[in-house]
């Protein structure tokens, strides 16, 4: 035997305290992560800082927020990632909210929030373009509408949306909150998706 093991083996009581006392940890910080994702996820979480009571109000009454089936999409839905990884880091870019909350206010007037609408629209929507709108995806699926439900406006708007590689968001886009003047995703950041062959 090794003389570590040995050593290790000695000492045993002690390395099973420790080896119990890291599995705990472990689960607390795990738990306790699980926690701090899940409620930093809540409508009510999103809406209790002061400036986003500015995007609440326009959001409410839209069709993700009340509509003829009762489902709705709350902030969380649309502005943040739900695979792990990609949810983990928007909540850790997020985190520069704080500074500009509580050490440098910068929309913390609806003068300075409207003044900073298009900038803050721009970044959501490239953000959106780049994932292929995967956000609007997570609850409408292509695969799963009825097309024969949609206008025939629609539903020529959709194929050719298809064709030029368009994304969800390059036209539905000021659904939930204001649009702010000037360009649109499409207009600002092309066509990011494949057309389809």
């Amino acid at each position: 035997m090794s003389s570590i093991f040995k050593k290790l083996l000695a000492h045993w009581k002690l390395v099973l305290g420790l080896a119990i006392s890291l599995f705990v940890f472990s689960v607390s910080v795990g738990i306790s992560g699980a926690y701090v994702l899940a409620y930093t996820s809540t409508e009510e979480f999103c809406v209790s800082c002061h400036e986003m009571s500015y995007n609440f109000a326009e959001y409410k009454g839209t069709i993700h927020d009340t509509n003829r089936t009762g489902v709705r999409a709350i902030c969380t839905d649309c502005h943040v990632p739900h695979t792990p990884g990609p949810l983990v880091w928007a909540k850790i870019k997020a985190s520069r909210d704080l500074f500009y909350t509580y050490i440098s206010p910068s929309i913390d007037t609806k003068e300075k929030f409207e003044a900073k609408r298009a900038v803050m629209a721009q970044r959501v929507w490239k953000e959106m373009k780049s994932s292929d709108s995967h956000e609007c995806r997570s609850c409408h699926r292509a695969d799963k509408m009825s097309v024969d439900l949609q206008s025939a406006k629609a539903q020529a708007r959709h194929a050719k949306a298809k064709v030029d590689g368009k994304t969800c968001i390059d036209c539905h886009f000021g659904i939930a909150h204001h649009e702010p003047d000037g360009p649109g995703p499409s207009e600002l950041f092309g066509n990011t998706a494949k057309p389809a062959p």
